[in-house]
């Protein structure tokens, strides 16, 4: 079940596109106190090649991820480099498999990963994002790092384990 419904994507997506540069920002500073990794996966760009103008594109889709997380009202833990580095792991695996595969078993594959993905509504707008921003770049081999990380962001916010929200104990106390 999607943590990010419908609605809280669209409230994300209109508060991010309606942000000023100051306003992103102060974004921008309360993802590097809150998910302080995830700004540093986008951050990173530059040193694997991306030019400046490209990792702009990334930090929009990181401003856009954790504004969903927010209006999600959910309270996300810390994303690590350990969650960053398995969830890029996990994926690359994935896509590896896939080009050993007919065509027909590839599109299989990745209908199949896009169908059971746990936050389906952030996957699909950052997969539409990306889908356009490719369209209207000149192609460089470093857009496999900009594509990376924003899957990396889609994927570390879907499968990092949430803390356990417990019922309070109904069993009577014990006096001694």
């Amino acid at each position: 079940m999607s943590r990010i419904s419908l609605e809280a994507m669209a409230r994300a997506m209109s508060a991010v596109e309606t942000m000023n540069l100051r306003q992103k920002e102060a974004l921008a500073d309360e993802i590097y106190r809150a998910q302080p990794h995830m700004l540093g996966s986008v951050l990173v760009l530059p040193k694997l090649g991306v030019s400046l103008e490209k990792m702009e594109f990334a930090l929009e889709l990181l401003l856009l991820c954790f504004q969903a997380m927010k209006e999600s009202g959910w309270t996300w833990p810390l994303i690590t480099e350990d969650d960053q580095e398995l969830q890029q792991r996990i994926y690359v695996s994935t896509v590896k498999l896939g080009e050993d595969l007919s065509p027909p078993q590839r599109d299989r594959l990745m209908q199949q990963y896009v169908e059971n993905h746990p936050e389906q509504n952030l996957q699909a707008c950052v997969l539409s994002m990306t889908a356009d921003w490719l369209k209207r770049i000149v192609p460089e081999d470093s857009d496999q790092y900009v594509m990376l990380a924003a899957t990396n962001l889609v994927n570390c916010i879907a499968f990092v384990p949430m803390p356990s929200l417990r019922e309070p104990s109904r069993q009577p106390r014990r006096t001694q």
